[in-house]
């Protein structure tokens, strides 16, 4: 990926960081919800905090989540989205998958229940590939929800790195196998070739990565290449 091309369309911003309202994580399982928190209003922010556990067992998710659920979270809130990914539904290659092995049994049929009933609840499901230009263009109309293998994550700001200690104890796995792990893209300077993030198993700050690290990252297998386009 040493090569990668990004394109910027005419007229875009070399630069942008959009200002989001941080949230960290409280347990090993929330991260994507904790994503969810931060693109969502103040107001309906509050409700879902107020309301938490209630909300993710009545969504039907309780500790266990998907890209998918969280689709459904936003739609919860009326937060206009498009959901990219590979693979509709539970890739069967996943068994056998130490990440996957203890979620696949009771949230398989459940996930394949949401995927069918996405276009009747409202959720814009696309089976695609999105490219780095895509969806660095994106991000001139709002942040992006992504699913990556959070082993890979690096912040040039943070000074931390795949391999360090630090970063290791930050993440809720200190595994080095796949790790599914989602972070809210919220910006890019292209002169440099970086993205911003916010990583919710951080405090309140914005990280930085090279595009050619966030590429590796969300193209992991087991990611799926999942994200969620939020128009803000």
């Amino acid at each position: 990926m040493d090569n990668l091309e990004v394109k910027l369309k005419q007229g875009q911003p070399e630069k942008i960081l959009i200002q989001l309202k941080h949230y960290k994580q409280k347990y090993n399982w929330d991260c994507g919800v904790s994503c969810v928190l931060m693109v969502l209003p103040n107001k309906s922010r509050q409700i879902l905090l107020k309301n938490f556990f209630h909300i993710c067992k009545e969504e039907g998710f309780n500790k266990s989540t998907w890209t998918i659920d969280l689709c459904y979270l936003l739609r919860r809130y009326n937060i206009e989205h498009e959901f990219y990914t590979v693979t509709l539904g539970v890739h069967p290659g996943y068994r056998g998958n130490s990440f996957y092995n203890n979620i696949l049994d009771k949230d398989e049929e459940r996930i394949r229940n949401k995927f069918n009933e996405a276009k009747a609840n409202g959720v814009n499901v696309r089976e695609a590939s999105v490219s780095i230009s895509f969806l660095i263009e994106h991000l001139t109309q709002g942040p992006a929800i992504l699913l990556t293998n959070a082993r890979l994550l690096t912040c040039d700001i943070c000074k931390l790195n795949k391999l360090s200690v630090e970063l290791r104890k930050c993440l809720p796995w200190p595994s080095t196998s796949y790790q599914g792990h989602y972070i809210v893209l919220c910006g890019y300077d292209i002169n440099n070739r970086k993205v911003y993030y916010r990583n919710p198993s951080l405090q309140d700050r914005v990280c930085m990565m090279p595009v050619e690290t966030l590429e590796e990252a969300r193209k992991s297998f087991g990611t799926d290449q999942d994200l969620i386009l939020i128009y803000s």
